[in-house]
């Protein structure tokens, strides 16, 4: 068995899309911003992400997040500042003086997901 898609429940499927397609360089897929399901595809293949218009708005804690890591050569404090540029805010800070640890940011629709150092930093 593997994991397909990854779905969240969106108020702005398509900006929300638009967001993480920035976030991890994947494209949408067939996708007009009045559309209430939109999806991400990896370009490796599954598993893809899947944002679908509902009514109701985020109202506690994600039960289930993403841990995303820095590509690129790039690291985990780099992609911190990069996300933030592009509009993600600081939930969290649980880095460590020994440079273990993560970060945790809001995306546009308050979704929680974490940053992790990247391989160099793991090295």
């Amino acid at each position: 068995m593997e994991i397909h898609t990854i779905t969240f429940d969106s108020a702005r499927p398509y900006e929300t899309a638009e967001w993480w397609s920035a976030v991890l360089g994947w494209p949408l897929v067939d996708s007009a911003p009045e559309d209430d399901e939109v999806m991400l595809e990896r370009p490796q293949g599954v598993p893809h992400v899947l944002f679908i218009r509902v009514p109701e708005g985020k109202a506690v804690k994600n039960r289930m997040h993403l841990d995303v890591m820095p590509a690129d050569g790039r690291t985990r404090n780099e992609e911190v500042e990069r996300l933030l540029e592009l509009g993600a805010v600081v939930h969290g800070d649980f880095r460590r003086p020994d440079g273990t640890g993560w970060m945790t940011l809001l995306d546009p629709e308050g979704n929680e997901f974490c940053v992790v150092r990247g391989e160099a930093e793991r090295a």
